[in-house]
């Protein structure tokens, strides 16, 4: 049995925890996986960089309503791939040498270990180690439902599915969430017939209704969208295609695809560490239960020295919610006189589908509920992109800014965007609502650039009337 100072699970966000500040100590680094975690290697960042050309192909088939005929010839699928993943697997390899070969002071175990008790691990090959303190990083995983016919080889989730050989003609996405909703764009703006099959009866349904409600809309009109429906089996075709029986309101019908992507969520890798048996507290959900510093609970109590972050232990799952803790188990770990708090107080989020969608904050809904329970009065403004000059230069109908506040105070609760670069036009609210910035000192107290689409914002700032 070896002894660490610190051992960290998972090479994703907790990777960074490995700073200058321990270069006298030892660590142990562990992943079974893929080196870099989920966001590097099949989330965030290979998406997004199919998201931009995807992005240009829908760019070319909406051009001709502003008097611009462009064309879009066709994806070369391999060629798009090859240059997203040659990027992406240089920076993973490149980040594993770093660790394995060139610091002395961390080991790099590449396999997957369990909890023995609080601070104690071994390995699927019968490797034990113990370490003074423990950081908990190992992200989550894919769900995959019970379904005749799921473990097909057609079958994809987004681990695999960016990797494919070639572009499926057609593909049935299981699912109506952010992944779901990003590869629908994806697929659909490069030429892929897309269907979705959602079990509720709107799209992104954890946003807010009015947002949901205009982008299940909008979806309809790109994808064959089924709602209220679900995928009964799946079956391989003699031809090597996927035959899908999907019930919905109308019956039951056959449905013959390429590909099946199946998008119904994400479970915290708790079960394969063994933290229930180490007698960590978890929620219905599996994820770590921790406490504001980020340190696992048992029995409603932190854990000495035994810390989580990421996916694992957080409802955002999230990479910039996993980067915020990251950093504050960092300090944490090093300073536990003074240990330091992390700030879930207004985490915005971004689904880079098409229209784009941000959030951050209370949606209205939940906004109501504050009202209740505070006796505080609700307001709320609702500005459309296509109300402003930039708007008209875009002939835009379908983008608009969605904001929630206080009356009296002028405290900003909730801010939704849909529309066009959503996910930048959002960051000032979520400046403004991080800072205490009421909705009058905002839209009053700068310049705000004509005729920039950040006049949206502005807009719906001043037509809160929270006075």
């Amino acid at each position: 049995m070896t002894h660490y100072d610190l051992a960290i699970i998972g090479s994703g966000s907790g990777n960074t925890l490995i700073t200058p500040e321990w270069d006298n100590r030892r660590i142990a680094l562990i992943d079974g996986g893929t080196f870099g975690g989920t966001c590097l290697n099949v989330g965030c960042i290979p998406t997004k960089m199919y998201v931009y050309p995807a992005g240009l192909a829908t760019a070319a088939r909406e051009s001709s309503r502003l008097g611009v005929d462009l064309t879009f010839d066709g994806a070369r699928w391999a060629d798009i791939r090859d240059r997203i993943f040659t990027r992406i697997d240089a920076i993973s390899t490149g980040g594993r040498e770093y660790r394995a070969d060139e610091l002395e002071n961390v080991t790099l175990f590449e396999e997957y270990f369990r909890l023995t008790g609080e601070k104690s691990l071994v390995s699927a090959t019968g490797q034990e180690i113990t370490a003074d303190q423990v950081v908990i990083a190992a992200g989550s995983r894919a769900v995959l439902p019970d379904i005749p016919g799921i473990t097909l080889p057609q079958v994809h989730t987004s681990d695999t599915v960016m990797r494919l050989a070639t572009q499926p003609a057609r593909l049935l996405i299981i699912g109506g969430g952010y992944i779901a909703a990003e590869f629908a764009h994806v697929f659909g703006a490069l030429g892929t017939e897309v269907t979705m099959v959602v079990r509720s009866g709107g799209l992104l349904r954890a946003l807010d209704e009015t947002v949901s409600a205009r982008f299940t809309e909008e979806a309809s009109k790109q994808w064959q969208v089924r709602l209220d429906s679900s995928v009964a089996s799946l079956k391989e075709n003699s031809d090597g295609t996927v035959r899908a029986v999907v019930s919905g309101p109308a019956g039951a019908e056959d449905l013959d695809v390429d590909a099946v992507l199946v998008a119904t969520g994400r479970v915290a890798n708790t079960d394969r560490l063994g933290a229930a048996e180490a007698g960590f507290d978890l929620a219905a959900n599996g994820s770590l239960h921790v406490d504001a510093y980020q340190r696992v609970l048992r029995g409603g109590l932190p854990v000495e020295g035994v810390w989580a972050l990421g996916d694992v232990s957080s409802a955002h799952q999230l990479k910039h919610v996993a980067n915020h803790e990251a950093r504050v188990v960092s300090y944490n770990l090093l300073h536990p006189e003074n240990l330091r708090l992390s700030d879930h107080r207004y985490v915005p989020a971004a689904v880079f589908t098409h229209p784009q969608l941000a959030a951050v904050g209370m949606t209205e809904q939940e906004a109501l509920r504050h009202a209740e329970s505070t006796g505080t009065e609700i307001v709320t403004a609702v500005q459309q992109y296509g109300s402003t000059a930039y708007g008209w230069a875009m002939e835009d109908t379908v983008g608009f800014v969605k904001l929630l506040a206080e009356r009296g105070t002028g405290r900003l609760l909730g801010a939704h965007v849909l529309g066009h670069e959503a996910s930048m036009i959002i960051q000032p609210l979520i400046q403004a609502m991080s800072f205490g910035l009421t909705a009058h000192d905002m839209a009053q107290g700068q310049y705000w650039i004509h005729p920039a689409l950040t006049e949206v914002v502005e807009n719906a700032l001043l037509s809160l009337g929270t006075g």
